[in-house]
């Protein structure tokens, strides 16, 4: 065990993982992460709790991810090339080790142009593969990136980020690859609607040997209105969502049913792609229907180890 986290711990005995994402509040407000926690806790074996996501400032993930290891609950850290030198990565990687936070996500980070801060100056000291390796080496050889010792274990399991839909396509597999070889435990991938095209991206991934050396989660985002389908498709970089999609949410009498019912589709689907290990869950607004996804879905209870 690299860390001992019941996400770890569920992956590594072949269960089919669940981690779902809460987003933080613009406040330092920690009863809204407790209520997130209350409301979904059972519903999955790790939380992801977002760190400025499209450039926006909110409540910071190192802090709400204490609070709900507060609660019990398995959180995943996200940490942003975009924001932090170096210096504050490594430094929020120790802080994550003294919160008995036990997963951590490397991203690059959405452009601040899309913020509310538009002005503000992008850092990327690091990428997020050069970040990914970072942290295993403070694990595995207690060493920072300036090579001095770390003076104490850095118990962590490693997530990052992968797109099967950017372009160029040929390339996703070896852009996989650089992240395994920098040492990711767990990959959480863009949404997925384009099951096809994803399933060919998982057989490049497995003729690769890559499932062997990383456990691979696939990206869901439950869809509640036409308008959100839309937008996905139009302005969401590397999320393809189907005309056929949005041509079955536009003929439907419930919207929001139809959705769910299409993610369920998507999730049973995506369940018999050999290679794929568990699911992200991405409800960020729309929390509280990941317990009746994952109800309906069959995943529910969450195995305890």
């Amino acid at each position: 065990m690299k860390s001992g986290s019941n996400l770890e711990k569920v992956l590594e005995a072949g269960h089919f993982a669940v981690t779902a994402e809460i987003g933080p509040p613009k406040s330092g407000s920690a009863r809204v992460i407790e209520a997130h926690g209350e409301e979904i806790g059972h519903a999955a074996d790790a939380f992801n709790v977002t760190d400025h996501q499209t450039g926006v400032v909110r409540l910071c993930s190192l802090a709400a991810c204490a609070i709900l290891r507060r609660m019990g609950l398995d959180a995943v850290m996200q940490m942003l090339c975009r924001d932090a030198n170096r210096i504050r990565l490594q430094g929020d990687i120790l802080g994550a080790v003294a919160l008995d936070i036990k997963n951590v996500l490397c991203l690059s980070g959405d452009h601040v142009k899309f913020g509310n801060h538009p002005e503000a100056k992008g850092v990327f000291d690091i990428d997020s593969v050069q970040l990914v390796r970072a942290v295993k080496d403070m694990r595995d050889e207690r060493k920072f990136i300036c090579g001095e010792e770390v003076a104490g274990e850095v118990p962590l399991f490693i997530g990052a980020v992968e797109n099967p839909y950017a372009d160029p396509f040929e390339f996703r597999t070896a852009r996989l690859a650089k992240k395994v070889e920098a040492g990711a435990d767990f990959i959480q991938t863009q949404a997925v609607y384009d099951v096809p095209k994803f399933r060919r991206w998982m057989e490049e991934v497995c003729e690769a040997g890559l499932d062997r050396k990383v456990h691979i989660l696939a990206g869901i985002i439950p869809v509640k209105s036409v308008g959100m389908a839309r937008y996905m498709k139009k302005y969401v970089s590397g999320v393809e969502v189907p005309d056929e999609m949005i041509t079955r949410l536009e003929g439907a009498k419930d919207v929001k049913e139809e959705g769910i019912r299409m993610i369920l589709e998507i999730i049973e689907q995506v369940m018999d792609i050999p290679g794929v290990h568990g699911i992200h869950v991405q409800a960020v607004g729309w929390e509280e229907i990941v317990p009746e996804i994952m109800e309906r879905a069959g995943l529910l209870p969450r195995p305890v180890i």
